[in-house]
């Protein structure tokens, strides 16, 4: 998932593009390397101009274009008005979801019917060739064209690893419930999430193409582990 976060005052507005830094929330670099660039940036702005605090999600799971979710609803018990409260607005942006948003965002449309390609040639073949064909029949029909064009190399590496870790996440939860179905304590839960980390990690640094405070940032371990897997492969 994708977070964009919106701060307003009286001189100036800032609208920010940032992804989750838990290893439990799903991470897409790929939107955050595409919104860096201050004019994509800018009509995401214009086209989300409505709440405060928004999340684009672009996970497998279906949900609804629009979902709403507050602070209170995680107290354990409420009475009457809470005196504090954050309401946070979530936004589909898989292919054929919020139709009004994708036309006022070109780029947000386009970088919705690539990820929908790469999974879609993924149920099919191998990831990397899935990845790899996906980038090349949207350079070759004018999807992110000039984006994927420019950088390649590395779309198809963090697409990989990105898909990958859905994937590996999606095990993961299903590994979570039944750890906790039979054994009943977090114990399960807490050991099948770190050996995702490490092996995703793991993985980013057989390719040779990551700095550790990348590999750090999109596993979720801590710089400490990285550098500690790093010394135990060598």
């Amino acid at each position: 998932m994708a977070k964009c976060k919106r701060n307003r005052n009286r001189s100036k507005r800032n609208f920010t593009v940032k992804t989750p830094t838990t290893n439990r929330n799903y991470k897409d670099t790929i939107f955050r390397m595409l919104f860096s660039d201050r004019k994509n940036l800018l009509s995401l702005y214009n086209a989300v101009n409505q709440s405060d605090f928004i999340e684009f999600y672009n996970g497998s799971t279906a949900i609804s274009d629009r979902t709403e979710f507050r602070l209170s609803s995680a107290f354990e018990h409420l009475s009457g008005k809470p005196k504090l409260e954050l309401i946070v607005t979530v936004l589909n942006v898989n292919e054929g979801h919020n139709a009004e948003l994708m036309q006022h965002c070109s780029m947000l449309k386009e970088y919705a019917q690539y990820v929908a390609r790469v999974r879609h040639y993924a149920s099919d073949m191998p990831l990397n060739q899935a990845v790899k064909r996906a980038v090349d029949e949207c350079i070759r029909e004018g999807i992110l064209a000039e984006f994927l064009a420019r950088n390649r190399n590395e779309v198809i590496s963090m697409s990989i690893f990105e898909y990958d870790k859905e994937l590996e996440e999606k095990k993961l939860r299903k590994a979570e419930f039944e750890a906790g179905r039979e054994a009943g304590h977090e114990a399960g839960f807490a050991e099948g999430e770190n050996h995702a980390a490490l092996e995703i990690a793991s993985r980013m640094l057989q390719s040779d193409k990551f700095s550790l405070d990348e590999i750090a940032n999109f596993s979720g371990l801590s710089i400490a582990e990285v550098k500690k897997l790093c010394t135990d492969k060598q």
